[in-house]
C-alpha cells in the first residue's frame, strides 16, 4: 500500500441491524489510522447520527423487489445498474483498499463495483440465516464473516465466526453487575425492532398488568412503541398504575439494558448481541415474518445456554407472557444464572475479529 492512510468502504442497508455493526467497525478502524467511507441509502442515513464525524457518508441509489407496485419492481434492475455505475465511478476516484458489505439492498452497488474493479471485498452477515444480498455475494467475495454461529452457507463457501460488533456504548457496559429480582424497584425493558413492534404493544402491557400486586408495585417499565401505538400504550400503563416510560426510540438502550432485571425483545442480531455482551435475562419473541426465520436462529445460542425464554409468535398470548415474566422475577437465583449464561454467549471482541479480517484482505490485496 502507498503512504496514504488506507481507505475502508463500508456498504450497509437501511436498518439498525446492518448499521450498528458498521458503526462499530468504523469507530475501530478510525482508531487504527484508517479512513472510512459509508455507502448507504436514505433509510440507512437515518442511523448515522452516532457515527464518527470524520466518516464520509455517501447516499447511493439502490432498490428492492420487496416493496412497490409492478412499475416500481420493473425499474429495480435499472436503478441498481445506475447505483453500480455510480459506485464504480466513486471507487475509481477514491481507490478503497477493502470493501465490506453488511447486507441489505443498498450494499449491492458497492459490492458489485468491487467485483468489477477487482477491489478486495468481504461481507458480514449478522443473522443466523444469510440475507438475500449476502447470499448472492457469498461466492463472489474473498471472505464471509458471520455474527451468529452456526450460519448455513452455500455449498463451497467457508465462513469465519467473528460475532456481531456492538457499539462503544454497549462495550462500556459489558458484564455490568446484575442485580437479581427482589422486593425492591425492578426494571423491565421492552424493545422490538428499530421502531418497536405492534405485537409487543398489544401483549406486553396487559401481561405486566396481570402480575401479582406485590410484584407490580416494584416494577417500572421502559417500552419502545411505534408512534401510532405510543399513546394507547402509555395510557394503558397509566390507567393500571404502572410506572412506564414509553418512547418510539430510545437513544440510551445500552444503559436501559444494563439497568434492567429483564429484557423483553425481538431477536434481531444486534439486540441479541447487546443482551449477551451486557449479560441480562431475556424473553425473546422472534419476528415470524423474518426471512428464513432468521430471528429464531439468532436466539438459538441464548436458548441453548439457558439465558433466554423463547416464545414463538404463534404461541404468544397475554397469559403466556405473564407466566414467563413471573418465572424470571420470582426466581432471583435463576435470573442470576440466566444473566451469567447470556454473558457466556457474548463475543465482546467481535469488532477486533472483523477488523483483523479487513487488515488481512488489505495486506494480501486479495482479488475477488
Amino acid at each position: 500500500m502507498s503512504d496514504r492512510a488506507p481507505l475502508l468502504l463500508m456498504a450497509a442497508g437501511g436498518t439498525g441491524g446492518h448499521m450498528f455493526p458498521a458503526q462499530s467497525l468504523a469507530e475501530h478502524m478510525l482508531r487504527q489510522g484508517w479512513r472510512v467511507k459509508l455507502s448507504t441509502d436514505a433509510r440507512g442515513a437515518r442511523y448515522t447520527g452516532g457515527f464518527p464525524h470524520s466518516i464520509e457518508i455517501e447516499q447511493i441509489k439502490s432498490a428492492t423487489f420487496a416493496r412497490g407496485g409492478p412499475l416500481a419492481k420493473a425499474m429495480v434492475p435499472f436503478r441498481i445498474a445506475g447505483g453500480v455505475m455510480g459506485a464504480s465511478a466513486a471507487m475509481l476516484r477514491d481507490k478503497p483498499d477493502v470493501v465490506v458489505g453488511f447486507g441489505g439492498y443498498p450494499s449491492i452497488p458497492a459490492l458489485s463495483a468491487a467485483r468489477l474493479l477487482g477491489v478486495p471485498a468481504m461481507v458480514h452477515e449478522q443473522n443466523g440465516v444469510l440475507g438475500r444480498v449476502n447470499r448472492a455475494f457469498a461466492k463472489r467475495v474473498a471472505k464471509v464473516a458471520c455474527g451468529t454461529w452456526p450460519t448455513e452457507m452455500p455449498e463451497g463457501v467457508e465462513a469465519e465466526h467473528v460475532g456481531n460488533p456492538v457499539r462503544a456504548a454497549v462495550l462500556e457496559r459489558a458484564g455490568a453487575a446484575y442485580i437479581p429480582p427482589g422486593d425492591y424497584p425492578m426494571s423491565i425493558l421492552v424493545i422490538g425492532g428499530s421502531q418497536g413492534a405492534r405485537i409487543m404493544s398489544d401483549i406486553v402491557p396487559p401481561a405486566i398488568a396481570a402480575l401479582p400486586p406485590e410484584v407490580l408495585r416494584n416494577i417500572r417499565v421502559s417500552h419502545q412503541a411505534r408512534d401510532e401505538d405510543g399513546d394507547r400504550v402509555a395510557q394503558f400503563y397509566a390507567e393500571h398504575g404502572i410506572d412506564a416510560d414509553v418512547q418510539p426510540f430510545f437513544t440510551d438502550v445500552p444503559t436501559r439494558i444494563s439497568e434492567a432485571q429483564l429484557v423483553i425483545s425481538r431477536a434481531g442480531a444486534s439486540s441479541v448481541a447487546d443482551i449477551s455482551v451486557i449479560g441480562r435475562p431475556s424473553i425473546l419473541v422472534p419476528f415470524a415474518a423474518a426471512t428464513g426465520d432468521h430471528q429464531t436462529a439468532n436466539a438459538r445460542g441464548l436458548k441453548e445456554a439457558g439465558a433466554t425464554i423463547l416464545i414463538p409468535e404463534s404461541k404468544l398470548s397475554v397469559e403466556t407472557m405473564t407466566a414467563e415474566i413471573a418465572r424470571v422475577l420470582d426466581n432471583p437465583a435463576g435470573a442470576l444464572q440466566m444473566a451469567a449464561a447470556a454473558l457466556s454467549c457474548a463475543v465482546p471482541d467481535a469488532t477486533e475479529r472483523l477488523a483483523a479480517l479487513v487488515d488481512t484482505l488489505a495486506q494480501k490485496g486479495d482479488r475477488v
